[in-house]
C-alpha cells in the first residue's frame, strides 16, 4: 500500500475505515455539505477519490517518493484544513506539495513553501513555533486555520478546472462553517483568490461587482449573509518561485498579515 490507511494512528487523522469515501464530484458536495462539524468534514475530504487524475497522482508519487524521503512512509491522501476551529483569520493556499503535505499530512508541513508561512505567522502570533516539518511536531495555530482550494497534490501544482470544481464543496463547507468567527481571509494566489471568491458567491455572500481582482495585497470586503463584513486580502504565494526570487519578501508577508491581525475585534479566540 503506497498510502496511509484511515485509522492507522497517524498525527491528525479523523478518519476511520467507517467515513464515507466521494467517489464522484456530486458525491464530494454531498458528503461536504452533510458534514455537522470541522472534524466530521477533515474526516471526508482525507478520503475523497473524486478525481481519477489527482488519486493516481498522490498515490503514485506516495509510491516512489523522493530520494531524500525514500524511508518514509506518505501519507498520500488529500489534507485537510489545519488551525483553530474558531479563528479570525483563514488562509485559503492553493494545493498540497507533493514532497510536502502529500508526505506529511499536514498542509504546508515539511517544504519550502512552509518555511516561509509558519515563520510568518509565528511572527505574526498565530503560530506557538516557526518550523512544521511533521504532523507531530508539536505546532499549534491559535486565531488562524489554514486550508487548501484543492485537496490532493496535482502535477506540476496545477489542478485542472474540473478538478478544482469537484473540490469546491469541501471549501464551500469549510468556510461555511468558520464564518461565525472569520473576520479576515488571505488568499495565496490567484487561484485560491478566485476559488475563495467562487466559494463566497455559491455561499450567498455579497462580493464586490466586478469581481475584484487578484494582485499582492489586493483588499476586498465581502458580506457575509447576516450581513456582517469581513476582509478578503491577496498575498503572492509562499512558492519558491516567487520567494526565490525576491517577488515575495518578509516584510510583504508580514504586511498582508498585519493587515489580517487588524480585521480582529478582539485577541485571537
Amino acid at each position: 500500500m503506497s498510502h496511509v490507511l484511515p485509522g492507522s494512528g497517524w498525527p491528525g487523522d479523523r478518519a476511520t475505515p467507517q467515513t464515507p469515501v466521494a467517489r464522484s464530484a456530486a458525491g464530494a458536495r454531498r458528503l461536504a455539505a452533510g458534514s455537522r462539524d470541522l472534524p466530521t468534514l477533515d474526516a471526508r475530504s482525507t478520503v475523497c477519490r473524486a478525481c481519477p487524475r489527482l488519486v493516481a497522482w498522490r498515490e503514485h508519487v506516495a509510491d516512489v517518493k523522493r530520494r531524500a524521503f525514500a524511508d518514509e512512509t506518505y501519507w498520500g491522501r488529500p489534507a485537510a484544513g489545519f488551525g483553530d476551529d474558531r479563528g479570525h483569520l483563514l488562509v485559503v493556499g492553493l494545493a498540497p506539495a507533493a514532497h510536502g503535505a502529500n508526505r506529511t499530512g499536514r498542509l504546508f508541513t515539511g517544504d519550502r513553501s512552509g518555511d516561509w508561512i509558519f515563520a510568518a505567522l509565528h511572527r505574526a502570533g498565530y503560530a506557538n513555533q516557526a518550523t512544521s516539518v511533521s504532523a507531530d511536531d508539536g505546532l499549534e495555530l491559535t486565531g488562524a486555520r489554514m486550508v487548501p482550494a484543492v485537496r490532493c497534490a496535482p502535477p506540476d501544482n496545477a489542478p485542472t478546472p474540473a478538478e478544482r470544481a469537484a473540490c469546491s464543496g469541501w471549501l464551500e463547507r469549510e468556510i461555511e462553517l468558520l464564518e461565525p468567527t472569520t473576520t479576515a481571509v488571505l488568499a495565496l494566489g490567484g487561484i485560491a483568490w478566485r476559488a475563495t471568491l467562487s466559494s463566497l458567491v455559491a455561499l450567498g455572500w455579497q462580493v464586490p461587482r466586478p469581481r475584484p481582482a487578484f494582485g499582492h495585497g489586493a483588499e476586498a470586503p465581502v458580506i457575509t449573509p447576516s450581513g456582517r463584513e469581513v476582509r478578503l486580502i491577496g498575498s503572492y504565494h509562499v512558492s519558491q518561485q516567487n520567494t526565490f526570487t525576491g517577488r515575495l519578501t518578509q516584510e510583504m508577508l508580514d504586511d498582508v498579515l498585519a493587515r489580517c491581525r487588524a480585521t480582529a475585534t478582539g485577541p485571537p479566540s
